[in-house]
């Protein structure tokens, strides 16, 4: 198995409890699936910055080294800063060396994946999974245990700092 197809399995993997189960609970949610967080365009301009929209529902990307949470080093969760979903432990934040806040794994049920051709070779990009908000993409050449690196807008996120 190649290791592209083994990237695209493994991102797949946060969405097999939406595909493999026809299950609903009493809330109307399929076990294991994010309740969605829908709004129309205007709602969003009026929620976000014009950086955080251009993010987040344009699929836009930050300049590098702008972000203050690259050198964030202290325990706690990052979340969506569109609808407060988490989506990464700090513990599996490192420095990647390529100026966007990077993981090598996420929390469960955080994203959605889809195939970006934009520059022309094909990626991995991934969207919160509650919001539908556009966040990086994922590439193969990450540290140990997963070997992958989320890499992310800064602009996207929201710290939330351990508690105690």
């Amino acid at each position: 198995m190649k290791r592209r197809h083994l990237l695209l399995l493994l991102g797949s993997l946060p969405l097999l409890p939406l595909v493999a189960t026809r299950a609903v609970a009493k809330d109307g949610v399929a076990p294991g699936a994010v309740e969605k967080l829908i709004l129309s365009e205007e709602e969003w301009r009026k929620r976000l910055t014009p950086a955080q929209f251009h993010i987040l529902r344009e699929e836009g990307t930050e300049r590098p080294d702008t972000s203050p949470l690259l050198h964030e080093k202290r325990k706690g969760t990052y979340v969506c800063v569109a609808c407060d979903h988490p989506l990464f432990d700090s513990a599996t934040k490192y420095d990647s060396k390529t100026g966007w806040p990077s993981f090598w794994d996420h929390l469960p049920n955080a994203f959605e994946t889809k195939r970006d051709f934009k520059l022309i070779w094909p990626r991995t990009e991934y969207h919160c999974a509650r919001c539908g908000g556009h966040h990086g993409h994922v590439f193969d050449d990450g540290p140990k245990p997963t070997g992958l690196r989320y890499c992310n807008n800064g602009v996207a996120l929201k710290f939330v700092p351990a508690e105690g």
